[in-house]
């Protein structure tokens, strides 16, 4: 299985800086579970920080891919944070500034909750993210926490509602569902081929 190093946290715009390889950033609602999502792709449980207060995330955490030689990019959640409205649009502007003329970006995972029907701050990151040109990943969390029907019936809302070829992938950091599928997903969008072996 790929491994994952944090090797950048950037709190400022300042402090971005040119990162030379491939970029798949990870977006989502602050409770939608993106930090848990992180430590079960790197098959550790305390990589990303995660507390039982959403918003947590105020930082972009670039975590190094190896093999594979990307970053997956951990982007402040929104739409929860209790934090004051100054500090969230300074989150905003930091992630217009990473996303906007980056060419090393190749695609953001968008991290939507299974259990909630499409909602419009989950629709908007949808469509400023097809805006821009990047290639959009919507991914569906939580999903052992939604019976079988339960789950084709969103995937097919945000099927119908992003006019995709195919439905969102269902994940779940609990049981690791899908978690081979979002690392092949991940290696795709970043030019990355992943050997069977080392998904293993």
């Amino acid at each position: 299985m790929p491994q994952l190093t944090l090797e950048s946290t950037i709190y400022t715009m300042d402090q971005l800086s040119v990162m030379p390889k491939p970029q798949v950033a990870m977006a989502g609602r602050s409770n939608v579970g993106k930090s848990s999502l992180i430590n079960c792709l790197a098959g550790r449980r305390k990589l990303a920080k995660i507390s039982s207060s959403p918003g947590k995330t105020r930082s972009l955490n670039f975590y190094g891919v190896s093999p594979g030689e990307f970053y997956l990019v951990d982007l402040p959640g929104y739409g929860y944070a209790r934090c004051s409205k100054k500090e969230r649009e300074k989150w905003r502007l930091l992630i217009a500034a990473y996303m906007e003329a980056n060419s090393y970006l190749k695609a953001v995972v968008a991290l939507f909750d299974c259990r909630l029907t499409p909602q419009m701050l989950d629709i908007e990151l949808a469509r400023y993210v097809t805006a821009m040109g990047v290639g959009l990943i919507p991914v569906l969390t939580k999903a052992d926490k939604c019976k079988q029907r339960d789950r084709a019936k969103i995937q097919k809302q945000w099927q119908e509602l992003l006019d995709l070829a195919k439905p969102p992938m269902c994940v779940s950091s609990k049981t690791g569902m899908n978690r081979d599928r979002l690392w092949t997903l991940l290696g795709a969008a970043a030019g990355v081929h992943f050997e069977v072996e080392a998904m293993k």
